[in-house]
């Protein structure tokens, strides 16, 4: 039986559609990759010819490089999957429209869904995509002097190794035992990377008895 609203969902989007399977569908919502260059006109056919009136979210997946690196070249540029979930609350369904950007930009799409301002900026400030359109990419969740981007998979987490994580167990390690086994390297730590020399953390340095006052009972005198 044909569901109307894939049915609406295809025929909204047309040749915007990128590939004869490019619609899917996902329990109450349909699926649809699309071109990153039509971006900003698959959100608005889904807004103005499906009947997608709610801006749920938007986000970014890394996907890594296009190539990977070898002896004779460098990876291939980074893969970002921009994600959009729109909702129609009439039908009560919706569209998580999709697409796979090499160049890290695509259109803002703030003047037809102006909640998605702070998704965009969250987006950019995460992962270093670039919403051409948007009317003002300032910082939103990071201090002002953070460099990079964090949510990359590129980014280098080395303070997982400099500090450990408060509370963090290797599996059966425990208050008063000893650890089974050499800790793994933690995500985003390069294989290379070496761990600065001294201790990692400063509550760990030994102290110097000859220079601890003496203990014992003070001169009642």
């Amino acid at each position: 039986m044909p569901d109307f609203w894939e049915d609406r969902v295809r025929a909204a989007l047309g040749a915007l559609l990128d590939g004869a399977a490019a619609l899917g569908v996902d329990g109450p919502r349909s699926v649809a990759d699309v071109d990153p260059k039509d971006w900003h006109e698959a959100v608005r056919a889904c807004r103005d010819e499906a009947g997608c009136d709610f801006f749920d979210w938007l986000s970014v997946v890394d996907e890594g490089p296009a190539e990977p690196e070898t002896e004779d070249a460098p990876p291939g540029p980074i893969r970002f999957r921009i994600v959009a979930h729109l909702w129609s609350v009439t039908e009560r369904r919706g569209v998580l429209l999709r697409a796979l950007l090499t160049e890290g930009a695509v259109a803002s799409v703030v003047d037809l869904y102006p909640g998605a301002d702070w998704h965009e900026r969250e987006t950019h400030e995460m992962f270093g995509v670039d919403f051409p359109g948007h009317p003002d990419l300032q910082p939103l969740l990071l201090a002002p002097e953070f460099e990079g981007h964090p949510l990359r998979k590129d980014f280098i987490l080395a303070s997982r190794v400099v500090k450990p994580w408060p509370g963090a167990k290797e599996p059966g390690e425990g208050h008063g035992t000893v650890r089974k086994r050499a800790p793994k390297r933690p995500p985003g730590v390069p294989e290379d990377w070496i761990e600065p020399a001294g201790p990692a953390d400063p509550r760990t340095v030994p102290i110097d008895d000859s220079q601890a006052p003496p203990k014992g009972r003070p001169d009642a005198s």
